[in-house]
């Protein structure tokens, strides 16, 4: 890769192209836990911009510009009260619109506040996460992905912030390969005790631990096609003449993954940029059997990406938990039994924007160059005035189902067919509505 094109991918500030691309969809702004409290107001950054979020009494969400229009003076610190978001250096009152409603400073009958308005951008909330739209056209319409029309109690919201530009940290979900080796255990557990823990639990069919399977089978064939909504990648990890470990992710465009996280629950994650070198990832973790225990997962992922910033216990300043006498006995990394940590060193070591001029790209990174291919081509596409990938009408929108994400033990003379009868299976038993037919 050139150096000018790794610019144009990574980067996503105002008035970039990829910038003024990823502003066509809807990007998670906050968890909806986080503005519970008895002041639901929070200072935010997305790409590139910084922003203020409020609930108003109605239950109305807005997100405006930080700096109040009048001198500047950080809204973040505002009074939330009558109706809106009022500056405590004057007291002009803003509503969820952006709108000034009163400059009370003003004389009496001034009619200036009729003129002032702050930047402000539509909020919606969705299976536990407020999701922004910053592009200036008419919304998008959401697709009909699983974590979207699965009920709140089958779905569970988290996030978790890294310190790297958005697109190494997407890339790691499309890099199949590295399972086997970043994320090998040396001992297996008990699958039973795995709830809420990614590559814990066994396979569909299957009683071997996930652990064992990954690290006894570490050269997958790896097979990628495009889709509607983006990429299906099949990995497959040949056990013997009949038989093969096989996972089945995706990548929906622009910047999300889903994968499977065990028998019953996916994990859909979007990858959103703070600004050019700093990214939350929000993941919907989605059951299609039971309801997700939430207080226990919560309880699991706070416990390495606490509250109120989500950011990581390990990180860069303390080696990411590095631990060099856990590497030779326990982990293939020795940094710990948190996969997040694992796929955290992975993005952040490569630097706060990776220099993609370096690389040596290999077979198992097939899903990754398409990836790029696919992203180049949306940013010119949009830049030319036409409609890239995803941006959906309603219709369009609601033909984009599920996908499937499986992860099996399957025959290996019929593997394709095996994976589709296991979603629709999976559909057909799950306590909610979940089309069959389309999302396989």
């Amino acid at each position: 890769m050139r150096a000018e094109q790794n610019e144009l991918l990574t980067r996503i500030g105002p008035g970039t192209p990829a910038g003024a691309l990823l502003r066509r969809y809807w990007q998670p702004v906050a968890l909806e836990d986080e503005l519970q409290g008895e002041r639901p107001v929070k200072a935010v950054r997305l790409l590139g911009e910084d922003l203020v979020l409020f609930r108003d009494p109605h239950g109305r969400y807005g997100l405006i510009e930080r700096h109040c229009p009048h001198r500047g003076a950080d809204l973040a610190y505002g009074r939330l009260e009558d109706g809106g978001l009022r500056c405590a250096f004057h007291g002009w009152l803003f509503d969820v619109d952006g709108r000034c409603r009163e400059t009370p400073a003003e004389p009496l009958g001034s009619r200036l506040h009729e003129s002032v308005r702050c930047r402000a951008y539509p909020v919606v909330r969705r299976s536990g996460v407020l999701w922004a739209w910053l592009g200036g056209s008419e919304p998008a319409a959401f697709p009909h992905l699983d974590c979207f029309v699965a009920p709140d109690s089958h779905v569970f919201a988290f996030k978790g912030y890294w310190d790297c530009n958005w697109l190494q940290a997407l890339e790691v979900g499309i890099d199949p390969a590295h399972a086997s080796f970043l994320h090998r255990f040396f001992e297996d557990e008990d699958p039973a005790h795995a709830y809420g823990r990614q590559f814990r639990s066994a396979s569909m069919d299957s009683e071997l631990p996930m652990t064992k399977l990954l690290r006894e089978y570490d050269r997958p064939e790896i097979r990628v096609e495009r889709t509607a909504y983006g990429i299906r990648l099949c990995t497959l990890r040949h056990m013997n003449a009949e038989k093969l470990h096989l996972r089945v992710t995706n990548v929906v465009f622009p910047q999300a993954f889903v994968i499977p996280m065990s028998a019953e629950m996916t994990i859909s994650q979007w990858h959103v940029p703070v600004d050019d070198t700093g990214t939350y990832w929000y993941a919907l973790f989605t059951s299609f059997g039971a309801p997700v225990d939430k207080a226990t997962m919560r309880a699991q992922r706070l416990a390495t990406y606490p509250a109120p910033d989500y950011k990581p216990i390990f990180n860069r300043a303390n080696h990411w938990g590095y631990d060099p006498q856990q590497q030779r006995r326990a982990t293939y990394t020795g940094m710990g039994f948190d996969i997040n940590i694992h796929d955290q060193w992975a993005c952040e070591s490569q630097g706060p924007i990776a220099d993609r001029t370096r690389e040596h790209l290999g077979t198992t990174d097939k899903g990754i160059v398409l990836y790029r291919r696919i992203l180049a081509d949306a940013i010119r596409r949009n830049a030319a005035g036409e409609r890239p990938l995803m941006v959906l009408d309603e219709a369009a929108a609601a033909a984009i189902t599920g996908p499937a994400a499986i992860d099996a033990i399957a025959p290996a003379a019929r593997w394709e067919e095996y994976w589709r009868d296991a979603d629709r299976r999976r559909r057909r038993e799950c306590p909610w509505p979940a089309p069959a037919e389309r999302a396989a």
